[in-house]
């Protein structure tokens, strides 16, 4: 059992605007939910009860999530890197806080419910100083994996790749004494010269389950979609989501909120608006009759007249 996780927050979602104007992408909310605590649940149902969190791009929305420096009672450390230092420096720069132990790291802006069991007991069973998880995504395979190793990563050494890495992995923490303090680095070049070196770099196939990116407005809709038709990851357990419509929100006479909307926190929609296939985020404000059709209202603003794939 591995107990700790270092949880990547520190991204710039530029993929994702202008939604990430408003908010870091981890902290986009998926049915109320704030998308990064899918992956702080997926983690504390693997045994992590200790979590460190770098930030970058509105670092004052993580600390106003966890302002008790808490997850569910387990302690979440951020560290705010004022530079961003991508995810090899973001994983040294945590150091003084993940110990001696190995550790897991997750990016915290994809949703999955990839199994992590088999990713960590290989980890062990297999004496790996690294196991990424792999999978078949349709957007990348740039690592090449051969009889459960890794035998090259971003085409170093000539190895065609055929996996993608799913964004989860388990460190022993001699990476750390890989890694130049302070340098914006991936982990890539990383690793791809500990493969050099002889270093254990394995992993594990884990095309089993969902796995979204979010990288863009429509695939944000597309992962309401999803959930809403029943896809719920078993390691939720808030027994209130998916909430399609948040407390607090006032709907006037004759609204409609229809397909896989969601109205968010303190939002107001007018007499007569029609809200289809829509998220609203806290505080929108749609005028009467409005018909919403594919939108996404950001926080606070506001909506009127009949609008289609619309960002507002």
């Amino acid at each position: 059992m591995i107990t700790q996780a270092f949880v990547l927050g520190a991204g710039l979602g530029l993929r994702l605007r202008p939604l990430t104007e408003d908010l870091p992408k981890p902290l986009v909310p998926i049915f109320q939910k704030p998308l990064i605590t899918f992956a702080l649940d997926h983690l504390i149902a693997a045994g992590v009860n200790s979590f460190v969190v770098n930030t970058h791009h509105l670092p004052e929305y993580f600390g106003d999530y966890f302002a008790g420096e808490q997850y569910r009672q387990h302690p979440v450390k951020l560290v705010h890197e004022p530079v961003l230092l991508e995810t090899g420096g973001g994983i040294k720069n945590a150091q003084p806080f993940l110990g001696t132990g190995p550790f897991i790291s997750y990016s915290g802006d994809v949703l999955t419910d990839l199994p992590l069991a088999p990713l960590i007991e290989e980890h062990f069973r297999s004496g790996n100083d690294v196991t990424l998880a792999l999978r078949d995504t349709g957007l990348a395979a740039n690592v090449a994996f051969r009889d459960g190793r890794i035998v090259d990563i971003g085409n170093r050494y000539g190895h065609t790749g055929n996996f993608d890495y799913a964004n989860v992995s388990v460190w022993n923490p001699q990476i750390f004494e890989r890694i130049p303090p302070g340098q914006k680095i991936s982990f890539i070049p990383i690793v791809g010269e500990w493969i050099g070196q002889g270093g254990k770099i394995g992993g594990v196939v884990l095309n089993e389950g969902r796995w979204f990116n979010l990288g863009s407005p429509a695939e944000y809709l597309a992962v309401h979609q999803t959930i809403a038709a029943g896809w719920r990851p078993a390691y939720v357990s808030d027994p209130e989501w998916p909430q399609r419509i948040a407390p607090g929100a006032t709907l006037g006479p004759g609204a409609e909120v229809r397909g896989y909307s969601c109205i968010g926190v303190d939002c107001q929609v007018g007499d007569g608006a029609r809200i289809d296939d829509s998220i609203l985020w806290p505080g929108a404000q749609i005028a009467s009759n409005a018909q919403l059709k594919n939108c996404i209202v950001r926080t606070r603003r506001s909506a009127e007249g009949a609008l289609v794939d619309t960002v507002i």
